[in-house]
């Protein structure tokens, strides 16, 4: 049996997918999962609960934590800590593998590319909780109590992500005919990464014994592209005008005020304000894996 907690995510879904590749025992758990694969498990349950953990990693030779938490710095605190030491102790007690997908958060600011050796740095309240329970699981790995794999990913984007930053103001408003929006800088180049590739490579990882004990990055297309070069590529797909805005930081803050998950996202503005480049030359060696480039990335994740 492998099990994804937080099924029906951006990158759970593809995961599911693949994971038929491995096995056919796939055991989905959210407050509401739903079925991927015709023959998949719905286990519903809360990851803050460790008895409903418990449960639902039994009988699991591979766990993977694709949990994404309402975006709040409180919640994450509150809950962050939580959820991953009821999954470490109940992947502890059943001896089943963990695989965490992680974001880049705890890096902070980097000047340069982001690799695997990338020292934790954080300069953001998010990405202090995030180093937080990365370092939890490292903790309990080195101790000999699980075995893990750290997959880290940059921001996302590809078909039916409802939620990412790229298909909320850039192709849904391409495809209402309206200008496309871009965060602060759109000179800057800023790596994605596509999720069906994000799912793919967590499936490799979980059932490839060599990968445990290390820090992975996903594979994600090179060179990167700057915002202007992505909303154009987006509009040619569409067949639309590539006008667009760029937000200014300040604006952000003043409709910040108003609105709750912008004013959440002003501490990451900096992953906006400059390159933000992402390396997984790691793991396209190891793997022999070629990420999916944008253009064909961005025609999919457009023809939706």
């Amino acid at each position: 049996m492998q099990t994804i907690l937080g099924s029906g995510g951006a990158v759970a879904v593809p995961l599911a997918q693949h994971l038929r590749t491995y096995t056919d025992e796939i055991r989905l758990v959210s407050r509401t999962p739903q079925r991927v694969n015709p023959s998949d498990t719905l286990f519903p349950a809360n990851l803050l609960d460790a008895a409903q953990v418990d449960a639902a990693v039994a009988g699991s030779s591979i766990v993977y934590l694709t949990v994404g938490l309402p975006y709040r710095t409180k919640l994450w605190q509150e809950h962050w800590p939580v959820v991953m030491q009821n999954v470490i102790q109940a992947c502890r007690k059943h001896q089943a593998r963990l695989v965490f997908l992680d974001n880049i958060y705890a890096l902070g600011y980097v000047q340069g590319t982001m690799t695997e050796e990338t020292p934790v740095n954080p300069i953001s309240k998010k990405g202090e909780i995030r180093a937080r329970i990365a370092q939890q699981l490292l903790d309990e790995t080195k101790a000999g109590n699980v075995e893990a794999v750290i997959a880290r990913a940059p921001d996302f984007y590809g078909p039916n992500v409802k939620t990412s930053v790229i298909d909320i103001t850039v192709i849904q408003n391409l495809k209402k005919g309206k200008k496309a929006q871009w965060l602060v800088n759109s000179e800057v180049k800023h790596s994605f990464i596509f999720t069906p590739d994000a799912g793919h490579a967590m499936a490799l990882l979980g059932n490839n014994a060599e990968a445990y004990g290390q820090i992975w990055h996903l594979p994600t297309a090179a060179p990167a592209l700057t915002g202007a070069e992505f909303i154009t590529a987006c509009a040619q797909q569409l067949g639309v005008s590539s006008k667009f805005t760029t937000l200014p930081k300040w604006m952000i803050q003043m409709a910040g005020l108003f609105v709750p998950d912008l004013k959440e996202s002003i501490e990451m503005l900096y992953q906006y304000e400059h390159t933000y480049l992402f390396d997984s030359s790691k793991f396209e060696k190891h793997f022999g894996f070629q990420p999916t480039t944008y253009g064909e990335g961005i025609r999919l994740a457009t023809h939706v």
